[in-house]
């Protein structure tokens, strides 16, 4: 984990606004400069700090209002996995929804059925291939989102709160399997446990990247800025 990613994201002054209601203008991420060349990347803040806005910046779900963001090399193929599994769960049968996944890369159906077994037996769902998504435990379900984004082969993960919505058990699983990925990931998350486990982690603050440094210095930042140990000191830097 201490070589660079094959993947560099690059952001330009990225900045990005929304309209509101009286038909003005709100920034929910001001202009922010990075080069982020690492193979795991942790970003951490409070609700509403633009950490979800960076990564759909990133992976192009959204255009920046001002700035520009860049993938090396050019044409990177991205998967993002949603905090809510149901946002990106198409098909209502597990083994659908993976095949599903695979139609623009497999054009045999048949093959597909057989890729789409082996990538259920990785993640341990082989036995849920033709269960319906909705009788599925909220950590099943988020494995097979993951099997989804798995199946096009990313080769940039972006993960918005992957572990919100799961208990202990299937947290600790499933930060193990995030961590066994093989592509780069950035992932936006509450989980402290998770975010110390990266490379580099990036504190925003009410859309501005206030904090930017390994995991034992970015960390104890942020929870000063929050006010779990005291007042925060100066931010760190790169």
């Amino acid at each position: 984990m201490d070589n660079p990613s094959s993947v560099t994201t690059t952001l330009d002054a990225a900045a990005f606004d929304v309209d509101t209601s009286d038909g003005g203008r709100r920034r929910i991420l001001h202009p922010v400069t990075l080069n982020l060349p690492e193979h795991r990347i942790a970003v951490i803040g409070a609700n509403g700090s633009g950490k979800s806005t960076l990564l759909r910046l990133i992976a192009g779900l959204v255009a920046p209002s001002s700035g520009s963001v860049q993938l090396s090399p050019a044409g990177v193929r991205t998967g993002f996995i949603f905090a809510n599994p149901q946002a990106q769960l198409i098909m209502p049968v597990v083994g659908e929804d993976i095949a599903f996944s695979l139609r623009s890369s497999i054009t045999s159906a048949a093959q597909r059925r057989q890729r789409s077994r082996e990538i259920l037996d990785t993640m341990g769902l082989g036995d849920r291939e033709e269960s319906s998504i909705y009788d599925l435990s909220s950590g099943e379900r988020q494995k097979v989102a993951l099997a989804g984004v798995l199946a096009a082969e990313p080769e940039l993960v972006l993960a918005d709160e992957p572990t919100t919505l799961l208990d202990l058990r299937s947290t600790v699983e499933f930060t193990q399997m995030l961590m066994n990925l093989t592509p780069p990931m950035i992932v936006a998350t509450h989980d402290l446990g998770l975010a110390a486990r990266a490379q580099r982690v990036l504190v925003f603050d009410h859309g501005h990247l206030v904090a930017d440094g390994p995991p034992g210095v970015a960390i104890p930042y942020y929870r000063e800025l929050a006010g779990a140990d005291g007042p925060a000191s100066s931010a760190p830097e790169r």
